[in-house]
């Protein structure tokens, strides 16, 4: 039994329910055809290296799986990843017992640890299965919540308030960067699919606003918002 791993990276302008349907596509693709499926990364959106299809960013999904069919099954998910307007991109790999054992080692948190860290958690886990089980102090500080990653605030694109951010948002454009990877038409797109209606908005200037915060220009985004009206560039007849 063999086992392969895919990663696959779905266009950021799709809706959730879109993108989440183009994962189970492959997934269901690969069950069906006999395979066992190890584990399934969401890895989320994530910077591309260069642009594609005049994207900068893309979200990325992983699959590891096996099967004894999983050879013949390969030639198939791969004409359907390429016939898919939605994949962008995609690598299929075989993984050698080096692979399969680093990848469980990561899963496992082994990954990128010292090894004193390894041995700590090993005591630690030798101590939890020998030591009594004893009640919490009533006075014991509440551990304190992990900080959570936020998307950027889209909202400093003028021409962008809450409402459209939280549709672009859903739309899976979170950060600065990806708005300025995109077209207008693409972000119409994300507007038109959205509960509310946002067709007199105009998002031309939106992707040039949005590659000045990204890079950090924060006096050319002052300029040049200043030139704009609601996000729109006001004419000569206008003014």
């Amino acid at each position: 039994m063999h086992n392969y791993e895919v990663t696959f990276i779905v266009d950021p302008v799709l809706s959730g329910d879109e993108i989440k349907a183009t994962e189970k596509t492959y997934s269901n693709l690969l069950k069906d055809e006999g395979c066992n499926i190890v584990h399934l990364d969401e890895m989320g959106l994530k910077q591309l290296t260069y642009p594609i299809n005049k994207r900068s960013s893309g979200i990325y999904y992983c699959i590891e799986f096996n099967g004894t069919p999983a050879g013949a099954t390969i030639p198939k998910m791969e004409l359907a990843f390429r016939r898919d307007e939605r994949i962008m991109r995609f690598l299929t790999i075989k993984l050698d017992k080096y692979g399969i054992k680093y990848n469980d080692d990561k899963r496992n948190g082994l990954i990128g640890k010292s090894k004193k860290a390894k041995k700590a958690d090993e005591k630690e886990k030798v101590a939890a299965k020998v030591a009594p089980v004893k009640a919490a102090p009533a006075a014991a500080k509440a551990e304190a919540p992990k900080a959570e990653a936020t998307a950027e605030d889209l909202t400093k694109i003028e021409g962008i308030g809450p409402k459209i951010a939280d549709a672009l948002n859903k739309g899976g454009v979170t950060t600065f960067a990806g708005l300025a990877g995109m077209d207008a038409q693409a972000v119409r797109d994300i507007l038109d699919k959205a509960e509310s209606n946002f067709a007199a908005h105009d998002p031309a200037t939106w992707p040039q606003q949005a590659d000045l915060a990204a890079n950090g220009k924060w006096d050319e985004l002052k300029t040049l918002q200043d030139e704009l009206d609601g996000g729109k560039v006001v004419s000569s007849e206008e003014e």
